[in-house]
């Protein structure tokens, strides 16, 4: 299969049903198919063809699926950029993937124009806003060119489900960002995987808000048109904007990452939207406390599931969706389960093993890494051979998670290794502080790390950033923690501060704030 199957079934069978809805624009699929070629034509009016790399640096906009299915119709690869890199970095993933043409919103200019010496090898920038001021000849004006573009059907290109579709860099938090290579097949396989777990169908309205840059909301570009459904799109997440519009257009799901998922039910008048629509929600991207999903269950009145996977699984490898005799049990006990990780996806094959590879009990207790394996996993990372010898081992994907299993089979990471915190001798898993502080009512968000300490190597510690007009003291938010879980992982201290550092996907970055503490720690020892 390949991805342009999915866009020919929606055009065949809802020509003129509504496909896209973006502030004040819509399009039926077959406009929608339409745009599609026009851009496909203007690539190959660049020169671009098989296997060229086309990057992208935009906010959730039509435009970004327009760009994302026109370049795989000409057997062309997508390289998504996240919109929150500097500008140094955006450069070494314009040379490092070799991508020869740049769509960009004007709001990047500020990223773009510095490095334009360096990235001579984009032929073509094509800038979607109005008024830019072009700098040289290569600088386009995007709807321009497909006013001029044919927007009839291309001859079908020779691509197979083995040719890469997409590069997905991801965040780089250790060393150099890695391109992850997701061919037609992963990405489709991923796609029709989505299609039978999540029952989706023609009368499903996907709200895009998670960024289409990160494959928490970009798979579903593929799915929803597959069977037909609607895509909204929203330029940038704000919970009001959100809440607004899964009321006026009607929305039946998305995906959304869990700091959204946090403000959304904090947000002061949640209760006031109708949310009718709505069949499910889906959380991923990273953990979510249990707490916050039963205020989600609480405000939205609809089903959860909670997902997890990587870029380099297009990305789902567990779901939470319930058993059919799980859902007999007290919603308290459901609950429970629909806050796990999830069993796995019905692409895939898991695994959570030991250090001698061996899997590991079900009982909750042990834990170990998740392997996986399936038509959905990468081929390894762009460019580099080593990097993918270490992560891909005799067909496994080991992928760095550590996790508990139960009886029924479904997983919950309990952390990432390198976040786990080894204080005193004993392992402490931040994910299982994190759920106890987002349990205390005057706490909006929350990380916590490990930070250098004499006496116990590394000590636990909370960030944390309260509620607006609460109040909260360390000594008083430690007792509260201590009160929930074992002594030893109460965080030894707390700081309060206005706002988490986020990835360009919404994620919480530990990794900028467990730098801080360690690099003071760093310059006082030496």
């Amino acid at each position: 299969m390949i991805l342009t199957e999915t866009l020919k079934k929606a055009s065949k069978f809802f020509p003129e049903k509504q496909a896209i809805v973006c502030g004040g624009k819509r399009f039926t699929y077959r406009e929608f198919h339409e745009r599609i070629n026009r851009f496909s034509h203007c690539l190959k009016g660049f020169g671009i063809g098989k296997d060229d790399k086309v990057a992208i640096l935009h906010s959730n906009c039509h435009t970004f699926l327009e760009v994302y299915y026109g370049i795989a119709q000409i057997g062309a690869i997508s390289v998504p950029i996240n919109i929150r890199l500097s500008p140094g970095e955006i450069a070494f993933i314009l040379q490092d993937s070799e991508s020869k043409v740049l769509v960009s919103d004007p709001m990047f200019q500020k990223q773009v124009n510095p490095i334009r010496e360096k990235i001579s090898g984009i032929k073509k920038i094509l800038w979607t806003g109005d008024g830019l001021a072009a700098q040289e000849d290569r600088d386009l004006h995007y709807e321009k060119h497909l006013e001029q573009g044919n927007p009839d059907a291309l001859p079908e290109s020779p691509i197979t489900g083995e040719d890469i579709a997409q590069i997905y860099y991801t965040s780089g938090t250790t060393g150099r960002p890695k391109g992850v290579m997701l061919s037609h097949k992963n990405v489709t396989t991923h796609a029709l995987g989505t299609i039978a777990e999540i029952h989706l169908t023609d009368q499903d309205v996907w709200i895009h808000v998670a960024p289409l840059f990160h494959l928490a909301d970009a798979w579903a570009t593929w799915a929803i048109t597959w069977v037909g459904g609607t895509h909204v799109l929203v330029r940038e997440f704000d919970a009001k904007t959100v809440l607004e519009t899964i009321e006026k257009e009607k929305v039946t799901l998305t995906n959304l990452i869990p700091t959204m998922l946090n403000l959304m039910v904090n947000y002061p008048d949640a209760g006031k939207f109708d949310y009718g629509s709505l069949r499910v929600l889906l959380s991923g991207g990273a953990p979510i406390a249990p707490e916050v999903v039963r205020k989600i269950v609480e405000t939205f009145k609809c089903d959860y599931i909670q997902t997890y996977g990587m870029t380099e699984t297009s990305p789902y490898l567990t779901l939470s969706i319930l058993k059919g005799h799980l859902k007999r049990l007290s919603e308290k006990e459901q609950l429970k389960f629909k806050s796990k990780t999830g069993r796995e996806f019905i692409g895939v094959e898991l695994k959570v093993v030991n250090d001698k590879g061996e899997e590991i009990k079900k009982d909750e207790k042990e834990v170990g890494e998740i392997i996986v394996k399936g038509d959905i996993v990468t081929k390894g990372y762009w460019k580099l051979p080593e990097e993918t010898a270490k992560s891909i081992r005799d067909g496994w994907l080991y992928t760095g998670d550590m996790a508990v299993m139960d009886e029924e089979g479904y997983v919950t990471i309990v952390d990432r290794k390198k976040d786990m915190i080894l204080t005193g001798g004993e392992n402490v898993y931040s994910t299982e502080v994190e759920n106890v502080l987002y349990m205390h009512p005057a706490i909006l968000e929350c990380a916590v790390v490990g930070v250098p300490d004499e006496k116990w190597g590394e000590a636990v510690k909370g960030v944390v950033v309260l509620k607006p007009r609460q109040k909260g003291t360390a000594e008083e938010i430690i007792r509260f923690c201590k009160d929930h879980i074992a002594h030893y992982k109460a965080p030894k201290s707390i700081d309060f501060i206005d706002a988490l550092p986020r990835t360009g996907s919404g994620k919480i970055q530990k990794k900028g704030l467990r730098d801080q503490y360690w690099k003071g720690y760093e310059k006082k020892v030496h």
